[in-house]
């Protein structure tokens, strides 16, 4: 089993910068591909960014795009989240997930590619 807690989402203001962490357990961080999902109340999850192993592949969301940036530490065992240009819509719970298999493409963006999953981080932006 893999654990992952996320951490660093609180209250700010429209235009703030604001960057999540996720820490894992385990000696085998490294070997995950690590995802960043969000669910806003009464909507789906959605996917927001994802680090491939290697740290070299990223891929994103088309509503954040341009405004946010994942990366890793594996020395740390960590996954970031910089999140610029905060905007209201972009309040939710922050989920990160960590995918065992390596996978080609968009296929990261599904919940399904992904095997262990943190508690998650509320962000709330106010406008």
């Amino acid at each position: 089993q893999v654990q992952l807690v996320e951490s660093g989402g609180r209250l700010v203001q429209a235009g703030d910068s604001l960057r999540l962490s996720c820490a894992a357990s385990g000696r085998t961080f490294s070997a995950y591909a690590m995802g960043w999902f969000r669910q806003a109340p009464g909507k789906e999850r959605e996917f927001v960014a994802l680090i491939r192993q290697s740290g070299n592949m990223r891929y994103y969301g088309d509503s954040v795009k341009g405004r946010l940036t994942i990366s890793r530490d594996n020395a740390k065992n960590t996954v970031y989240l910089q999140m610029n240009s905060l905007k209201p819509e972009d309040t939710a719970v922050y989920y990160c997930a960590a995918a065992a298999g390596v996978y080609s493409g968009d296929y990261y963006r599904q919940p399904r590619a992904y095997d262990y999953w943190g508690q998650g981080t509320q962000v709330t932006v106010s406008s």
